[in-house]
C-alpha cells in the first residue's frame, strides 16, 4: 500500500482494510507493506508468495508497479501491466471500447494554448488518474479557460470530456463475473462525486439494484464486461458510467478499486454474499492459480 501517486493516502486505507480482511480469513500470512517507489531490488524483502498491490494511480495502478513484480515473477492480484497502462489512460480505454460499440461521451486531449474544440457544459480532468483528482466541472468558457491554468501547469496535457448528466451507476466485475450494480447518490450540496464525497463524507447515499429503465442495467453491465475483456483485465475492475434517457455512458475503468470502508466494489460483493475476507481471498486465491504448485509455501 501507499505508493507515489496523489491517492497515496487512500492506498493506505485500502491496504489497511484489505490486510485486515485477509487476516480474518484465517488462510495467509499477511504482511502489511507500505512502499514509496519499490524497485526489483528492493521488494521481495518479505519473501511473499503473492502481493495484493492495493496502490492506486498512476504508478501502482497504471503499469509500472506490475512490470516490477512481473520482473520479479512474483504472483500478484490484477491486471497485467499493459491492460494496467491501458486502462490508465482514459482516453485510450475510450478510444478502444467506443470503437466495439460502447456509448461514451465526446473527448479530446488538451495540450497547453490548444484550441479545445468542444464548447461546454464540459468537464476537464488529467488523463491518467483516479478519485476525482483535478477534476473540473466547468459550465461557460471563463470556467474552462480557468481550469486549464490551473491544470495546465500541474499536468501538462488534459482531458476534455463533453458533461453527460445524468444518474451515476457503478459496475464492479470480480473475476469475470459482474456484481450488482451501485448507484451514487451525493448529497444535493455536493456539485458532484468527488474526491470528499467518495471517502469522507458520511451523506452520500449508494443503492444497491437501483430501478433503472428498461435494459439499461444491462447495458452497464454489458459494457462493463465488454471494457474488461477488450483491454485485457483480470482479477478485478470497476466501470463508472453515466445513466440517463439516451443510454449508459462509459466514462473509465478502474483495475485496482478502492478498498476503503466508503468503496463501492466492497459494498457490491457484499450484496451479492461475499464479505470483505471472501472477496480478498478469493482475489488472492486467483493470482495463486498463476503460480506453479510447488513454488507456494504451505500453512497449517
Amino acid at each position: 500500500m501507499g505508493g507515489p501517486d496523489a491517492e497515496h493516502e487512500i492506498s493506505l486505507m485500502s491496504g489497511r482494510e484489505v490486510a485486515q480482511a485477509l487476516r480474518d480469513s484465517d488462510r495467509y500470512d499477511v504482511i502489511e507493506q507500505v512502499v514509496d517507489r519499490p524497485t526489483a531490488a528492493t521488494l521481495p524483502a518479505h519473501g511473499a508468495d503473492v502481493v495484493f498491490p492495493v496502490l492506486h494511480g498512476r504508478w501502482g495502478e497504471g503499469g509500472p508497479l506490475q512490470e516490477v513484480l512481473e520482473t520479479l515473477d512474483l504472483p500478484y492480484v490484477g491486471s497485467g501491466p499493459r491492460a494496467a497502462a491501458v486502462a490508465m489512460d482514459k482516453q485510450a480505454t475510450k478510444r478502444i471500447v467506443a470503437a466495439h460499440g460502447v456509448l461514451t461521451p465526446p473527448d479530446c486531449r488538451l495540450s497547453a494554448g490548444g484550441l479545445c474544440p468542444l464548447v461546454p457544459p464540459l468537464v476537464l480532468k488529467p488523463i491518467d488518474d483516479g478519485s476525482s483528482v483535478d477534476l473540473h466541472m466547468c459550465r461557460t468558457e471563463q470556467q474552462v479557460a480557468a481550469a486549464r491554468e490551473i491544470l495546465h501547469r500541474r499536468r501538462g496535457a488534459i482531458m476534455a470530456e463533453q458533461l453527460v448528466t445524468g444518474r451515476e451507476v457503478t459496475a464492479g466485475i470480480v473475476c469475470g463475473e459482474p456484481m450488482p450494480l451501485i448507484e451514487i447518490v451525493t448529497s444535493p450540496e455536493v456539485p458532484f462525486y468527488d474526491y470528499q464525497a467518495k471517502y469522507f463524507r458520511d451523506d452520500t447515499r449508494y443503492e444497491l439494484n437501483p430501478d433503472l429503465p428498461a435494459g439499461t442495467a444491462q447495458a452497464c453491465t454489458r459494457s462493463a464486461l465488454a471494457a474488461f475483456d477488450l483491454l485485457g483485465c483480470r482479477d478485478v475492475a470497476r466501470a463508472d458510467f453515466v445513466v440517463n434517457d439516451r443510454g449508459a455512458w462509459f466514462l473509465e475503468i478502474n483495475t485496482m478499486p478502492g478498498f476503503t470502508t466508503h468503496s463501492l466494489l466492497p459494498k457490491a460483493a457484499a450484496h451479492r454474499g461475499m464479505d470483505m475476507a471472501s472477496l480478498c481471498s478469493r482475489l488472492v486465491d486467483a493470482a495463486l492459480t498463476r503460480t506453479p504448485a510447488h513454488t507456494v509455501r504451505q500453512y497449517g
